[in-house]
């Protein structure tokens, strides 16, 4: 018989408030604040400041590269994520549903164009003047402002030195900040909002660009001009910058765990800085008089003083810096107790004890930079190995740190309890390993305070990275870093260093490797490895056997927890959630639960569920992702030159092809197939029966086609189509299929409910296919007979347009002479192009 296995699926993930990656934005109310959290949402309310609701996505789209990079809300209930993915989702807070599109048009579900023009990854953007401009950071160092209604680049910002990895502008879209890898963070401010402010920002203007002529009133929002830089603390590089909803506070996240607050000062509160300012450089150069040609002094003085009377508002009197904020450090190790109830965790600058069926943080404790730790029998306590080389014994119900003992003269890297459970042992980077025994009491002491006692120690030949006790406490592996393990009676030699070394029940020995990425098995008889597995692409950070099976779990640094049996030396499961390495992981006495902490800085509870399956099965789905992983790849112009680039400016279609795209034209032609083998039975049962009665020549319903004529059959499968996948799929449709959609229109446009998707089907076929379609003569009635359709009902809604503007005195955007304007403004610019390769290729041809 073949054998199955239980499944594990996530269930859980905590430890994470917001994200290192993405910003956080309020929702329209006010009253709630969005947090992205890795790939989930959290919608905090501001007030009460609990999490309300999680937006996250459904699980068969989850994946350890779907996180979110950005978050925008709108005047309504609905929320845009961009994910790093390429793919945006719209959620409905109020029912916490979304939708999956591409890009930008959300009411249309389409995408509308695509701007080129950068030469590497965008990493942020906002939008200016109602909509009306797009303002683009990159890693290529470069600003970029365009025009969306020309669809154009207007201006280059090239200041920075470093990739720019965050913008933001404020409310009334005075400021707009960047945040690059420099030291300092560059500030502009958009012209058209600084002419409507006075003369003291026209003056500001003159001091930062040398230029003393005011600017020209007429002239609206045309390009950011330079305000000055404001100095950080932090050399970490900037993560996101944002302002607040008010626009008085700035914040800088950098890539280390650190949030930089500066105060905005408004235009009369930093006028009233510049003043004081001012003073105060007049007290000091009055206290800096020389005794020695007092005189000559005086008046150099009157001459600085009278010239000083121009009030120019600087950066610093703007931007005040607040107190800094820490952020939160990844999960270095995680415990669990012996009832499975609670679990601690340790990390940079604390330690955490959480309810690991909830997620809840129970309690959080200062501590040192913990490495490792366990939890003591009876669950009271926790004991805590640091970088230091110190051991913290963290009183759990209390929520405090009793004691602190100086163990080690190097980091605590390893800490393993006893079977009998009277101590630990830990290995350290001093070469040492220690045994403790618990004491529950210590002279002039409460009796129900826990200490700790050194009974014995080890001396090593190489640092300690990890310690472990068989079962029945017989044996204890030191694993060492010159790529050995130690035993009372034997020496095993390994190629590389190792992070994990657990026993089996059966006194083989598990060993994760750093540097080959293996796992092996290890026999305590000869000490011979029955078997190296390739387990993980990159390093295993840890390995744990489920309690009294053959069964184990393995963590690596390329994000994957994965799950096999010893005894086949088999893969069972791959579960992926987390979005960086994953450094520690713990399972549970019965083994229903796995809990994992990652530098994701994310704690993860896996759940076994009553799900059967077989391993042959799960060999088949991943053969099958590694062929979609590769069909993805493919679609990627990633071996394009460089002189095959877009040229400056070009504009491109809005999504790109995907295996979905791929699949709908897939069911799009099977349909069309179908239809037309239906089509002809029907015109054989016409020409067979058309001397009987119409009560003898019914025909039989086509199961396939579910009941519909072959028109409507083509259409629901053309409706099936997301919206935003729909142009992709149409442009891989071959020439006679396309020439096939275009036959059934005239019927489908009689369907008042599909009239919009036809006439989207309809320009995209012409839009793609003209060339063909105008060289070949069978296309020729299908093209009349949409030229017919269609001018109809362009006739019909001119005619509403003209009686509706006789009706009403609200006048029509000319919305044809705009486009018509635009597209020759296009024109122009390609023509200008090609002239100027034109006049390259000349004068190569003539220097030859």
């Amino acid at each position: 018989m073949v054998k199955s296995y239980l499944r594990y699926e996530p269930a859980a993930s905590f430890g994470v408030i917001v994200s290192v990656e993405s910003n956080i934005t309020y929702d329209s109310s006010g009253k709630h604040l969005l947090a992205p959290a890795l790939e989930k949402i959290g919608v905090w309310h501001v007030r009460q400041v609990v999490c309300t609701k999680t937006l996250s996505p459904s699980v068969s789209s989850r994946g350890s590269s779907l996180f979110v990079n950005c978050v925008a809300s709108s005047p309504s209930s609905l929320v845009a994520s961009g994910y790093a993915d390429g793919s945006i989702r719209i959620w409905d807070c109020d029912k916490g549903s979304y939708n999956d599109i591409i890009l930008w048009d959300v009411v249309g579900e389409t995408g509308l164009f695509r701007l080129r023009g950068h030469r590497d990854q965008i990493t942020d953007l906002v939008f200016l003047d109602s909509g009306k401009n797009l303002v683009t950071s990159s890693k290529d160092k470069f600003l970029r402002v365009w025009d969306l209604e020309t669809q154009h680049c207007m201006q280059i910002v090239s200041d920075h030195h470093s990739e720019i990895w965050s913008i933001d502008v404020d409310p009334d879209e005075r400021y707009l900040v960047t945040g690059s890898a420099d030291l300092e963070l560059r500030l502009f401010y958009n012209v058209k909002h600084e002419l409507m402010s006075g003369e003291s920002m026209v003056n500001v203007t003159a001091a930062k660009t040398g230029n003393d002529r005011e600017l020209s009133t007429q002239n609206k929002w045309e390009v950011l001009k330079p305000f000055g830089e404001i100095t950080r603390q932090s050399k970490d590089r900037v993560a996101t910058v944002r302002f607040s909803k008010s626009g008085n506070l700035l914040a800088c996240q950098v890539a280390g765990k650190t949030v930089e607050l500066f105060l905005v000062l408004d235009e009369v509160q930093s006028k009233r800085e510049a003043k004081q300012r001012l003073k105060n450089r007049k007290k000091e150069k009055k206290s800096a008089k020389m005794e020695v040609e007092e005189t000559e002094n005086v008046e150099a003085n009157h001459d600085t003083e009278g010239a000083g009377n121009t009030l120019v508002v600087t950066v610093p009197d703007v931007f005040k810096l607040l107190p800094t904020i820490l952020d939160t450090s990844d999960v270095r190790s995680v415990t669990l107790s012996s009832d499975n109830s609670v679990l601690m965790s340790t990390g940079h600058n604390a330690v955490k004890i959480w309810n690991p069926s909830t997620g809840s943080c129970l309690k959080t404790i200062d501590s040192g930079h913990g490495l490792c730790g366990l939890i003591v029998p009876h669950n009271k306590y926790g004991i805590v190995g640091t970088k230091d080389g110190e051991i913290e014994i963290i009183d759990i119900d209390n929520g405090t740190c009793s004691e602190v003992v100086g163990a080690h003269g190097g980091s605590v890297r390893s800490i393993a309890t006893i079977p009998n459970g009277n101590g630990f042992v830990t290995g350290s980077a001093d070469h040492d390993v220690k045994f403790w025994e618990y004491i529950n009491q210590k002279p002039g002491q409460d009796s129900k305070s826990l200490t700790i006692l050194n009974v014995r120690t080890m001396k090593m030949n190489d640092d300690v990275l990890v310690v472990a006790f068989s079962p029945d406490a017989k044996y204890v592996a030191v694993a060492l870093l010159d790529c050995t393990v130690k035993f009372p009676a034997q020496l095993v030699k390994h190629e590389v260093d190792l992070y994990s070394c657990p026993f089996l029940p059966s006194q083989f020995l598990s060993m994760a490797s750093a540097l080959y990425k293996n796992l092996r098995i290890w026999g305590l008889d000869f000490g011979i490895c029955h078997k190296s597995i390739f387990a993980h692409a990159d390093s295993v950070m840890d390995v744990q056997f489920v309690h009294n099976t053959h069964y184990m779990f393995s963590a690596g640094k390329d994000r994957l927890l994965k799950y096999w049996d010893a005894d086949k030396f088999e893969l069972l499961l791959t579960l992926e959630g987390h979005h960086a390495a994953v450094w520690c992981l713990a399972v549970s006495n019965h083994g229903d639960f796995v809990v994992t902490g990652s530098h994701d800085r994310s704690i993860r509870r896996w759940d076994r569920t009553e799900e059967p399956f077989f391993i042959e099965e799960e060999k088949e789905k991943r053969l099958e992702e590694i062929f979609e992983a590769y069909m993805d790849d493919t679609f990627e112009d990633r071996h394009v030159p460089k002189e095959e680039l877009p040229e400056e400016g070009a504009v491109a279609l809005a999504g790109k092809r995907t295996l979905e795209t791929l699949t709908a034209t897939d069911s799009i032609i099977d349909a069309l197939e179908v239809a037309e083998v239906e089509l002809k039975r029907i015109a054989e049962h016409e020409v067979f029966f058309s001397c009987f009665a119409a009560e003898n020549a019914r025909r039989k319903l086509n199961l396939i086609m579910l009941g519909l004529s072959p028109s409507d059959y083509v259409l629901r499968a053309l409706s099936n189509i997301s919206t935003n996948d729909l142009e992709q799929t149409l442009l891989a449709l071959p020439f006679s299929d396309a020439l096939k959609l275009l036959s059934y229109t005239k019927d489908w446009t009689s369907n008042h409910d599909k009239v919009e998707l036809v006439c989207r089907i309809v320009t995209i076929l012409l839009q793609t296919h003209h060339s063909q379609l105008i060289s070949t003569p069978s296309a020729r009635p299908v093209l009349a007979e949409c030229h017919d359709t269609l001018g109809f009902n362009l006739a019909a809604m001119d005619h509403l347009k003209q009686l509706m503007a006789s009706r009403s005195d609200a006048l029509f955007r000319d919305a044809k002479s705009k486009l018509v304007e635009i597209r020759s403004q296009q024109l122009k610019r390609l023509e200008a192009r090609t002239e100027t390769k034109t006049e390259k290729r000349k004068k190569k041809k003539h220097k030859k």
